[in-house]
């Protein structure tokens, strides 16, 4: 007799995860793309620094506040189809039996089995099966506004922190070119666990994120050599 065993799957991962590569790549790439900007420009290493942590700070802001409004509005979404339902399943319980049934009987079921398994599901969870079957909303994926709003912030801030470790730590004379090293083996890095953890080719994710975060550090070192602002 074969025993339960608990599955770890990784869409259990997709909500967080997402908002955590989404930030943590937005920070690296973003704040790189500012410093290696400013640096260019011609000035020095403290207007580099304080640019990079004005950065920062307003892109957590930013990062949390849009996906926050941007996740709330799907939950928002969400709740509004599980009250329709609700009021559905009160007053005419039949047609929504029947209407189970027919989801069943398109999955492959006979219309007797479906029936019976619509029957007793209705009984345990009414409203939960048809969130699930009709609806597509389950608990591992329901929208999360507040955790996914965090989640972004803080993995906004994490990424960010290297470019500014770079410009704190950079030889003289060498600002520039350690900004890059350093963002683009971050990006390398990132891209690779972050499709580690959703199951796809570490060495694909890593060469994608470095590709986009290089293109982003030259476009902002050309503009800040356009202008050559001196701060």
């Amino acid at each position: 007799m074969r025993r339960w065993h608990a599955e770890d799957h990784r869409s259990e991962r997709s909500g967080w995860l997402r908002a955590a590569v989404l930030g943590a790549n937005d920070g690296i790439v973003s704040i790189a793309g500012l410093v290696v900007g400013v640096a260019a420009s011609g000035a020095g290493t403290v207007a580099v620094l304080a640019s990079g942590v004005a950065g920062v700070v307003a892109g957590a802001m930013s990062m949390a506040a849009g996906e926050y409004v941007s996740v709330q509005s799907q939950a928002d979404t969400e709740r509004a189809d599980l009250d329709k339902e609700r009021r559905e399943l009160a007053e005419d319980p039949a047609s929504e039996l029947f209407e189970l049934t027919g989801i069943y009987t398109r999955r492959g079921l006979s219309p007797d089995l479906a029936r019976q398994v619509a029957e007793q599901l209705t009984a345990h969870d009414a409203l939960g099966s048809h969130a699930r079957d009709e609806l597509g909303i389950t608990e591992t994926l329901r929208a999360r506004p507040l955790q996914a709003a965090l989640a972004s912030a803080a993995a906004f801030v994490a990424g960010a922190l290297l470019p500014i470790a770079a410009v704190l730590f950079a030889p003289a004379g060498w600002l520039q070119a350690t900004i890059v090293i350093a963002t683009l083996v971050a990006l390398a890095g990132s891209g690779a666990v972050a499709a580690w953890a959703g199951g796809a080719s570490p060495s694909r994710g890593a060469v994608r994120v470095a590709f986009w975060g290089a293109l982003a550090m030259g476009a902002a070192g050309l503009i800040g050599r356009l202008f050559d602002v001196q701060v």
